[in-house]
């Protein structure tokens, strides 16, 4: 069984909200939010696997065979080759210069792009990566680090902790997932981005679940987001108030269900014990 929290944009405190819930399961959890990667910072453990990443190809110069002729320079559209050398951030691996080369002195190798890590950690395991500098997510990454956990996780709940937005990563977040939690904020844009990231749930046919983070900063859009979700099917499963004990949690790296007075840790064990019903009711 897989849940995966997402939002319609960043900011909306969909990574607390996934906290919270892997304590309360003790559940396994992973990290598809590549780009921008925290879930590791709550936790301390012990990695248990570790393996080198290729999200793709990079040229690479045999300088023994290469006479400085010029041609690779020339048919690079991406200018990532000057004198004879690569630049490696400007490189896209598509091998025009491979086959420009006269001397065959450059072929294309793997880029090593980031690192799939296991860590296991209080309660489960935690699968993430470390991208390398200037590097991109991708979904084939994202792919990977859920089949890990899949495999050390075997049949317990996994919560996948998605990227913002609603692009190829939040895409390979959400494809053989169980049901989608949306987590969204009382604005004009976290309502217009709800929409966004609800008809792409739709296109998965996913059983999705809506709840409104800070939801009394505006009582007026948090009232419009329940309704959009009465209209359109969405399961609404309820709202968390602003909490400051949630900036406290964050600053202390301490997931916000152990803050027995915050109003935020009773309102989303609330929103919890609402998905969990659903979801394991199918």
């Amino acid at each position: 069984m897989q849940l995966t929290v997402i939002s319609g944009k960043g900011g909306t405190g969909k990574t607390i909200i996934a906290v919270a819930i892997s304590e309360l399961e003790r559940s396994a959890k992973v990290d598809c939010d590549v780009d921008a990667p925290n879930l590791y910072l709550y936790y301390q453990g012990q990695e248990i696997f570790q393996e080198d990443f290729s999200g793709g190809k990079q040229a690479v110069v045999d300088q023994l065979l290469c006479h400085e002729c010029g041609i690779c320079q020339t048919v690079c559209k991406f200018e990532a080759i000057v004198n004879g050398q690569i630049i490696p951030f400007s490189c896209e691996g598509c091998g025009a210069c491979v086959l420009a080369c006269p001397e065959q002195a450059i072929e294309l190798r793997d880029a090593i792009t980031a690192e799939v890590l296991v860590t296991r950690v209080s309660g489960g395991i935690l699968s993430h990566s470390r991208m390398e500098i200037g590097s991109e997510g991708s979904g084939k990454l994202i792919t990977i680090l859920r089949k890990k956990a899949q495999e050390y996780a075997g049949e317990e709940l996994i919560i996948n902790d998605g990227s913002p937005g609603i692009g190829c990563p939040v895409i390979s977040s959400l494809t053989a997932t169980d049901g989608a939690l949306i987590v969204t904020e009382p604005t004009q844009s976290g309502l217009a981005d709800l929409q966004r990231i609800a008809t792409l749930c739709r296109q998965f046919k996913l059983k999705t679940f809506v709840c409104i983070n800070k939801a009394d900063i505006n009582e007026e859009i948090s009232a419009q987001i329940e309704a959009y979700c009465k209209e359109t099917g969405l399961i609404f499963v309820g709202r968390i108030p602003y909490d400051e004990t949630v900036l406290k949690s964050i600053n202390e790296l301490k997931p916000i269900i152990y803050y027995k007075n915050s109003m935020a840790n009773q309102a989303i064990r609330a929103v919890w014990d609402k998905v969990r019903k659903e979801l394991f009711s199918c």
